[in-house]
């Protein structure tokens, strides 16, 4: 791949002509088409937490509800629907029958400094814990939804089943929760009322970069624990 990467370099830059292309691999993930829009309910919900209790949390990976998910993540969510890779799940939250949430969850990055430095033992074990760690990587309330502390109380709902979902489906626990956020766009305000901690920020050098100079936004790195005993159980994987 680097010599491949060195031909085409050369190419663009005017020093050699490559023979032309005679085989096209075809990836087809790469041509999944864009998840499509769906018709539902947009009537507001304006009301008290309390009044809509109780919230239905629906995991729905390889369910019939998983497309209602993708197209809700890629109408509303402003960086789009991505097919995650690895392990994931993916939630919708209900109410009387509606959805008002969207969450999904990845496997978290091997190396993070920040997070490595926070969990005792993570460096010196080559990031193998980080099977154990689920990554938020996308939250969705719809935008029709209006209702206070709904956020943080989703999270807190979250923290309770998705070990035991991943357990279901990966036949291994979680024992630690992960997110990233964009302080030029969101405070996280929900995240820490639901008792995640900033545990430091990102390099800004994403895992393609070949140098030390920053190539994206700089992100705060937040954490949540779902056991006491977690960088004793983190820290002792080998």
């Amino acid at each position: 791949m680097v010599c491949r990467g060195m031909l085409l370099m050369l190419e663009r830059a005017g020093q050699i002509t490559l023979p032309p292309v005679s085989y096209v691999r075809i990836i087809p993930l790469a041509q999944r088409a864009r998840p499509e829009p769906v018709l539902i309910d947009k009537t507001p919900i304006e009301d008290a937490l309390r009044r809509l209790q109780p919230l239905e949390f629906e995991q729905v990976r390889r369910t019939a509800q998983e497309p209602l998910f993708n197209s809700l993540m890629e109408e509303h969510h402003y960086l789009g629907y991505e097919q995650p890779v690895g392990e994931h799940l993916k939630y919708l939250v209900w109410v009387e029958g509606r959805p008002i949430a969207c969450l999904a969850w990845s496997s978290a990055p091997r190396h993070l400094g920040s997070r490595d430095r926070y969990i005792d033992g993570m460096p010196r074990r080559g990031g193998a814990a980080s099977v154990f760690i689920a990554y938020n990587t996308r939250f969705l309330i719809l935008p029709w939804v209006r209702v206070e502390h709904l956020a943080s109380h989703i999270l807190g709902r979250m923290a309770a089943c998705i070990s035991d979902d991943w357990q279901q489906m990966y036949g291994h626990p979680i024992y630690f929760l992960e997110t990233f956020i964009d302080p030029e766009r969101f405070r996280g305000t929900c995240y820490r009322a639901a008792n995640w901690v900033l545990m430091g920020r990102t390099t800004g050098r994403g895992k393609q970069s070949n140098s030390y100079v920053p190539n994206r936004s700089i992100k705060e790195v937040l954490g949540y624990p779902l056991t006491k005993r977690f960088r004793e159980l983190l820290g002792g994987v080998a």
